[in-house]
């Protein structure tokens, strides 16, 4: 998986990549929510400091309960919204559009600003991942 733009809101993701290898791009979103559902539950468990902890585990068995193929905690939910990007100007478009995301939320008055996505690193900074493929466009 290459990542080309990312955000993080509270309760869903924006991802735009791309396939590397001989995965498709389907088998690689099931990849990475796999290991990123049991991480995250995993942290949830054992950090001691969140206080949300029985809340949220509570909430994902109960999710878990309702899908069938899913044992404990279910973290994702089954839909996703793919949508395959043709050239690089829709690239650009729906990298501006998650960017934009924690702006139209109120959660901050610039995109860069906010620490949970690769609004950053278009802005010429690091943010919190090392490899965020910026130089495939040249987007504003």
């Amino acid at each position: 998986m290459e990542i080309i733009a990312w955000c993080i809101m509270t309760n869903h993701l924006h991802l735009i990549y791309r396939a590397v290898g001989k995965d498709s791009p389907g088998e690689i979103l099931r990849d990475f929510k796999k290991h990123t559902s049991k991480e995250l539950v995993k942290a949830i468990q054992e950090i001691p400091k969140e206080s949300r902890r029985e809340f949220l585990l509570k909430k994902f068995r109960q999710a878990a309960r309702k899908s069938s193929n899913v044992n404990q905690y279910q973290f994702w939910r089954h839909d996703n919204h793919p949508i395959e990007l043709w050239s690089n100007r829709v690239i650009a478009q729906k990298v501006r559009y998650i960017h934009q995301n924690p702006v139209k939320a109120g959660l901050v008055f610039r995109a860069e600003d906010y620490p949970f996505s690769s609004a950053i690193d278009y802005a010429g900074e690091e943010g919190l991942l090392d490899d965020i493929v910026v130089a495939v466009l040249s987007v504003p």
